[in-house]
């Protein structure tokens, strides 16, 4: 696990190396164990290395093969590439080094662009072809590991976050109209392959992007998920036994490809908690496990303790318990916001923040739970969206999106308004073939696009800024394939309103009873959602500065609503999310990542 970085110049000069370092400097916190460039011609790479497979300096990066003619920087991790290695050095390839990385790179020798269809795991990365001056992108099927670009007439840059572009100056950091429509309709998603900033993109999951010399690019997806059923049907059993078989076989992956002691994020709820069970059941003993817990609010307990205890009195995992208070998260939530390559409005970016600086402490890998309520429908909408009238997107917007577009409109300024972006965007996505029933949309969806730029985002900068990996055996693709190809009933049960219907009948006897039937819970931040006290006046400081009011992006008497009674019903989403908070954290990144480059001397 790492962050890459690199600049292609297309106008005939070289780059400019001290532009590189910067970038690296931007992906220190991703890979605190080593730094390391390299320059060819027009092409210049940056790397800094989280060691996790093959701790010596055979797997540093960039890693260069001159008699093959490539060079690579990568992200992620593969967990195929013991059984990869063999097969390549079957065919004749040798190896200097014991990791994944070499293993991608001699992969591309044998089988071009086409070698992202046989990697089994998380992955983002570039390989430079020195004799042919092309540059190959690649991004794994769910969008795990980011891969941001910057594309001019000059040069193109990539990069692990947008910090790290920014960094390279010159990008344009102008507000994207149609990405800020998504933002505050779709609770901070921003579908790739836009960003809230017009000068930057994303690579889309899925997809492979070649860049020639002369500067021509040819953008493939190599993936595609269907929601079908199979041919031969299946009965529930069996259904149960292949989704547990799968599991299992994810969960265990993501423990053994490592050189390093790997944990478990546990929450309290039923993935995380699965998850200890898989590996108990398979065996694995002195689990090692971390939680984290925060002040209640009157609505809303801050802790989930109450269930994780249970799990580690079960199984007897090696624990580690945290409690933060909430003076803690108000003063270091600028830090957390710093560490955000996109405005993320998720209430438990912070409390991922907090809990990984502690994790660091005691091990480098994690799995967790991220990705079971998309691809095993666990969020209270889906039954209501399944449930109601009207056409496919009426259906999904009037229980999903933040605020209808009209209030939108009444949110920003004149310039920022214009069409319904969104729902052009969900309505065309819906619609796309390869989906049997309208639970299998909307969930193809959800895993494909949303939940890239929701919680598995999230998680990744959260963890990465303190050199963390976190592994989601539940986005493993071959899971997910499966998961789509079942029936609803699968997941919501016979009668459509027992969420997480599979997942909760192999968790029977795995773990607690009182932990798979307890109501559904979300990784608690209290204070983010009912804005009170020191909170409401940290937003109510950010949205009434001097330089919110010179950007002119909100409508003032908008913002002034919600600043005098930010706990009205109207001032929450749909999905129970704080209206204010939404424009407050978009205004901090902005002036955190944005503001700041004009400061800089």
């Amino acid at each position: 696990m790492c962050g890459i970085c690199g600049e292609l110049r297309l106008d005939g000069t070289t780059p400019v190396l001290a532009d590189v370092d910067r970038m690296m400097q931007k992906l220190e916190r991703r890979g605190p164990d080593h730094g390391g460039s390299y320059a060819d011609g027009p092409l210049a790479f940056g790397h800094r290395r989280l060691a996790i497979i093959d701790l010596s300096e055979r797997s540093s990066q960039p890693m260069v093969d001159a008699e093959l003619g490539l060079a690579i920087v990568f992200n992620g991790t593969i967990y195929n590439y013991p059984e990869l290695r063999e097969e390549l050095k079957g065919m004749g390839y040798h190896f200097f080094s014991g990791g994944d990385t070499e293993v991608i790179l001699k992969s591309y020798a044998a089988w071009g662009e086409e070698c992202v269809e046989r990697l089994h795991g998380m992955f983002a990365f570039a390989v430079w072809e020195m004799q042919a001056q092309r540059l190959f992108l690649a991004r794994d099927r769910l969008g795990i590991k980011p891969l941001y670009y910057s594309r001019d007439a000059q040069r193109l840059l990539i990069g692990s976050n947008i910090q790290s572009i920014l960094a390279a100056g010159g990008v344009d950091t102008t507000i994207d109209p149609v990405a800020l429509h998504h933002q505050f309709t779709l609770h901070g998603v921003i579908p790739a392959p836009r960003t809230i900033l017009n000068g930057v993109r994303k690579l889309e999951p899925g997809h492979t992007l070649t860049i020639e010399r002369d500067g021509t690019s040819a953008l493939r997806q190599y993936w595609t998920l269907y929601a079908m059923r199979p041919v031969m049907p299946l009965g529930e059993e069996e259904w149960v036994a292949a989704v547990h078989q799968a599991l299992k076989k994810a969960v265990k992956r993501r423990l053994d490809i490592a050189d390093v002691p790997v944990g478990v994020l546990l929450s309290g709820g039923l993935d995380s908690s699965l998850l200890v069970g898989l590996l108990a059941e398979q065996g694995v003993k002195e689990i090692l496990t971390f939680s984290i817990g925060f002040e209640d609010q009157p609505e809303e307990s801050g802790s989930e303790f109450e269930y994780s205890d249970q799990v580690v009195a079960m199984y007897q995992t090696r624990h580690h318990k945290y409690q933060i208070p909430n003076a803690q998260v108000l003063a270091r939530l600028p830090e957390a916001v710093a560490q955000m390559a996109e405005p993320m409005v998720g209430q438990d970016a912070v409390a991922f923040y907090l809990l990984s600086e502690q994790v660091a402490k005691e091990v480098k890998v994690v799995q967790s739970g991220q990705g079971a309520d998309e691809v095993f429908a666990g969020y209270f909408w889906y039954p209501q969206m399944v449930a109601a009238a009207g056409s496919d997107l009426e259906r999904f917007a009037d229980h999903y999106f933040d605020r209808p577009h009209l209030e939108f409109l009444q949110t920003v300024t004149e310039p920022y308004r214009g069409a319904d972006h969104t729902s052009e965007l969900i309505a065309a996505r819906l619609a796309e073939p390869g989906a049997e029933e309208y639970l299998d949309k909307v969930l193809r969806l959800d895993t494909t696009t949303l939940i890239v730029d929701d919680p598995v985002k999230r998680v990744d900068n959260m963890t990465m800024a303190w050199g963390l990996e976190a592994r989601v055996p539940f986005l493993d693709h071959e899971l997910v394939e499966l998961a789509m190809s079942m029936p609803p009933s699968m997941k919501l049960g016979p009668n459509g309103d027992d969420a997480k219907y599979v997942l909760k009948r192999i968790a029977r006897g795995l773990i607690p009873d009182s932990v798979i039937d307890r109501p559904k819970g979300y990784f608690p931040m209290p204070a983010l959602k009912y804005v009170r006290g020191e909170f409401l006046a940290f937003m109510r400081g950010i949205l009434n500065s001097e330089a919110c009011i010179k950007r002119g992006l909100y409508n003032r008497t908008y913002v002034e609503r919600l600043l005098a009674r930010p706990d009205e019903a109207a001032h929450f989403t749909r999905l129970r999310g704080s209206k204010l908070w939404h424009l407050a954290l978009l205004e901090l990144w902005l002036q955190t990542h944005v503001d700041t480059l004009t400061k800089q001397p």
